[in-house]
């Protein structure tokens, strides 16, 4: 063989290699988030719906459980993707020719991306459906019982759930664009399936609009309830006092058996006394709390959630202002996978630690508003008490939340990072019309839900402080005197 072929065989060589890397790489993020995500679930699941009988219905579960398990692992790489980009960017641009870092590079950025994209498909368009159909499904009438019936009949619901699917997402885009739909018959693979992710991304992109500053108002009263308060604002002794009472109340109902209230729910009464009993411990658990901890933490988290609120509100102003002045500042794609070349804030690796931070930040401020919205509260995952069907909602709805994060975090101009790979292929991202009024929708609804939570703090410390709450109500049952009783 001549030089070369031997040059041919060695680049050959080393693409094949670094292909073989990034596959491994890959393989053990992913089980990584698979096995957080696995211990998360079993932790939420309802034990007997797992232990039944029936050792059908406990099967059937089982593998429903592993598809959403699947899902969440999906959902929670989707978090990571854009900070670890960026994070990933910074190193290489510190450490560009690091022998120990030569595995980190734009070709396994890239390839995650486009594995986080395909699994999100997957998950929402047949797993997560798959799932419900599955546990739902007992089989066709006269087949024999069994978990392949159930097999059959959820797949032929799968079917007619992707053809109702894919042809509504068709009529949609053939009232848009009448020639792109008819590309997208012939190129299912290129152009249908990004356009059906680009309408479900869209649609979790609007959801975390309204999400997020919900949220972003209720970090404040969540984190104090997790954390001891100073003694100047919370009596904790007159809380674990009330507790107390109303625990020996409850519990003289029902020792009670020639009460008058025998009428009463019997569980109902021991229901509220497990739950004060809990919260007699939780108080007792905070009032042995350290006066570094009452006295420091507490106002410490406060100022950090103020710090990063309005950090996050102050860019995405910042970000309105040059979307008018310029418009070359409107989210594009990354064609390429060159990463390492110039960062992608102004502070450099201070400036990207900061966008890594509020990117999480805002996240965590959607799940929360998200689950304290009136629409979604009854998702709420319980301990050890979540049914199967329950887990599978929660699971659609972060993925819908996590896979939209990219796009939310570069349509507010909280990096520069351009979106890689089908991300980036978002037809409405390109529309200014359509970026600006987001941008000006979430800082005016993240100001209302600001001044609003913070207004209603102060107006009930004020009537707190005036004595108003002890003041006696009226009873409705005697009506009031009229002005000429009163005179007589």
């Amino acid at each position: 063989m001549e030089a070369a072929d031997y040059e041919v065989l060695s680049v050959r060589e080393q693409l094949f290699h670094e292909r073989v890397r990034e596959c491994i790489i890959s393989t053990l993020l992913f089980a990584t988030l698979y096995i957080l995500c696995h211990i998360a679930l079993t932790h939420f699941k309802k034990p007997a719906e797992f232990t039944t009988v029936d050792d059908e219905d406990a099967t059937v579960n089982k593998i429903a459980l592993e598809l959403c398990t699947f899902t969440l692992a999906v959902a929670l790489g989707a978090v990571l993707l854009l900070p670890f980009s960026i994070i990933s960017n910074e190193v290489l641009l510190s450490l560009p020719r690091n022998y120990y870092i030569q595995w980190l590079n734009g070709s396994l950025i890239h390839g995650l991306w486009n594995f986080v994209f395909l699994f999100s498909n997957l998950s929402l368009i047949f797993l997560m459906p798959f799932a419900y159909f599955f546990t739902e499904s007992e089989g066709f009438t006269g087949s024999r019982k069994g978990v392949l019936g159930r097999v059959y009949e959820t797949v032929v619901m799968l079917m007619l759930l992707t053809l109702l699917v894919l042809g509504m997402v068709w009529v949609a885009s053939a009232i848009v664009d009448n020639k792109a739909s008819r590309e997208s018959l012939y190129d299912f693979w290129e152009y249908y399936l990004p356009y059906l992710y680009s309408c479900i991304s869209f649609l979790g992109v609007l959801l975390l609009l309204v999400c997020t500053p919900l949220g972003l108002a209720r970090m404040f009263s969540v984190t104090g309830k997790l954390l001891v308060k100073p003694r100047l604002l919370e009596d904790l002794e007159e809380q674990l006092h009330c507790s107390a009472f109303e625990e020996a109340a409850l519990t003289r109902r029902i020792c009670n058996p020639t009460s008058c209230w025998l009428h009463l729910d019997m569980e109902l009464l021991h229901r509220q006394v497990l739950a004060l009993q809990t919260q007699r411990v939780l108080l007792e658990k905070r009032q042995k709390a350290s006066a570094w901890q009452r006295n420091l933490g507490y106002p410490l988290a406060m100022l950090c959630l103020l710090v990063l609120t309005g950090l996050s509100v102050l860019i995405v102003a910042i970000h309105i202002l040059e979307l008018l002045i310029d418009e070359a500042a409107m989210p594009r794609g990354m064609q390429d996978a060159s990463l390492g070349q110039v960062s992608f804030s102004k502070l450099g690796s201070f400036g990207a630690v900061i966008q890594v931070v509020l990117i999480f930040y805002l996240m965590v401020s959607s799940v929360v508003g998200f689950y304290s919205s009136p629409f979604f509260r009854s998702l709420r995952p319980r301990w050890h008490d979540t049914a199967m069907t329950q887990i599978i909602g929660n699971c659609v709805c972060l993925l819908v939340l996590s896979s939209a994060l990219p796009v939310f975090s570069r349509t507010l101009g909280l990096t520069r990072f351009d979106l890689l790979g089908d991300f980036g292929r978002f037809n409405w991202l390109g529309n200014f019309y359509i970026v600006f009024l987001y941008n000006a929708a979430f800082a005016g609804l993240t100001t209302l839900c600001l001044v609003k939570t913070f207004t209603a703090a102060v107006r009930a410390e004020l009537i707190r402080a005036f004595g108003l709450d002890r003041l006696p109500l009226p009873v409705s049952g005697f009506p009031r005197a009229s002005r000429k009783t009163q005179h007589q």
